[in-house]
């Protein structure tokens, strides 16, 4: 199961940090072709999405690997499927329900880390 974890941590590791870094370092006009929703959301709420992100992946990573407050991971994990049941309610309030594939993905994974933690 540690094995396990740690791919699907990898997994969701890279993609937050990708996302998160991308939402706190450009500006909307540069967000806006790969994520349509920064038009109708202020700045800094996209700004505060990014850094949830990425301390999310550190909450995923920081926890198991130092031993100190394990359950933190599981509450990272969680977090990322609120914050995916969120997005994907914004995708469908927009009228996007095409684009919510990634968000049912992700929701998957963060799941399954979220059980997988447990064995920490």
């Amino acid at each position: 199961m540690v094995v396990a974890y740690w791919i699907v941590a990898a997994l969701l590791g890279l993609f937050y940090l990708y996302a998160g870094g991308k939402k706190i370092a450009q500006s909307q006009e540069e967000l806006a072709p790969m994520m349509g929703w920064v038009d109708t959301v202020p700045m800094p709420a996209v700004r505060l999405v990014g850094a949830v992100e990425i301390l999310g992946v550190a909450g995923l990573v920081l926890p198991p690997l130092t031993g100190i407050a394990p359950v933190l991971a599981v509450l990272a994990a969680v977090g990322f499927v609120v914050l995916q049941v969120l997005a994907a309610g914004l995708h469908l309030s927009r009228g996007e329900a095409k684009d919510t594939g990634l968000n049912v993905v992700l929701i998957a994974l963060a799941g399954v880390a979220a059980w997988l933690a447990t064995a920490f």
